[in-house]
């Protein structure tokens, strides 16, 4: 079934609140970290931060739908992951920037419904930033109307990208696309939280995105974002965008074509392959 508008306007504002739990449990630990992990790969890092704030969205999503599934970054699946109703959840995007006060990082907070990324909430709480939108019923920030940029042509964008956990492992890892577009365009930034990223993709701080190597949680709340504020989200051939293939194109629309054409015109970089074991 679809969800009616009164349906989504109610999963947003549950959303929020928990997007806001979580980000309320981040600003508490903010500089107060006594301990950081490792989750396998040089680099994944885990915080006690990470897992306080999953634990408080994870309480309101399932104090108001105890029978939808669930898919969250630290605590993993709950409930069957082709349901109707799948909340995507990352309670600390950017949590190596957080363990270094770099104050770039959020709470993503996504509902799938049918596989199709339909709500969507990143809270920002550093900066107070509250991105929402939900299918059909626009994006905001704080509450106010948001859109994406008018910018038309690469060479007068900004956009932003990132680099997978393992881009030691791999020559797909993004580097040769990150120089070829710098060249291409007025700078490529990398923020290091690709929900915070597509958010401000979708408010026009930013003309375009693209990345591989990320997982739904990183990405079903901002890809409402961007849709719903008038952008475009595909993979980088322009095929219809899948959220389990790890890799996204989102840009303001006008820019769309030609970024993707550049991006299928890049070779890797050979030397910046695979790591050599000593």
């Amino acid at each position: 079934m679809s969800a009616t508008s009164d349906q989504l306007q109610r999963f947003l504002e549950i959303a929020s609140e928990a997007a806001l739990a979580g980000g309320a449990v981040l600003q508490a630990y903010w500089g107060k970290l006594t301990e950081i992990g490792e989750k396998g790969r040089p680099g994944d890092l885990v915080t006690a931060a990470d897992q306080a704030s999953e634990a408080e969205v994870l309480a309101v999503i399932r104090r108001h739908f105890p029978d939808h599934a669930i898919l969250a970054e630290e605590s993993g699946q709950f409930g069957e992951q082709s349901a109707e109703f799948l909340w995507a959840i990352d309670p600390l995007d950017g949590t190596t920037n957080y363990a270094h006060q770099y104050p770039f990082f959020a709470v993503s907070v996504g509902l799938l419904i049918n596989g199709i990324p339909a709500v969507g909430v990143v809270f920002d709480p550093f900066h107070q930033d509250l991105f929402r939108a939900a299918k059909g019923l626009g994006a905001t920030r704080n509450r106010q109307p948001i859109q994406v940029s008018q910018t038309a042509n690469l060479s007068q964008s900004l956009l932003v990208t990132g680099f997978a956990y393992d881009r030691h492992e791999t020559i797909d890892n993004n580097y040769a696309e990150f120089c070829h577009l710098t060249h291409k365009t007025q700078g490529v930034r990398r923020g290091g939280a690709a929900a915070i990223d597509l958010a401000y993709v979708a408010c026009g701080r930013l003309d375009g995105f693209w990345e591989r190597g990320l997982s739904p949680w990183d990405l079903a709340a901002g890809v409402v974002l961007i849709e719903e504020a008038g952008g475009r989200v595909t993979a980088y051939d322009t095929s219809p965008f899948q959220i389990h293939s790890g890799r996204i194109l989102a840009t303001n629309g006008h820019l769309h074509e030609a970024l993707s054409q550049e991006l299928l015109s890049v070779q890797p970089l050979p030397q910046f392959g695979v790591r050599s074991e000593e």
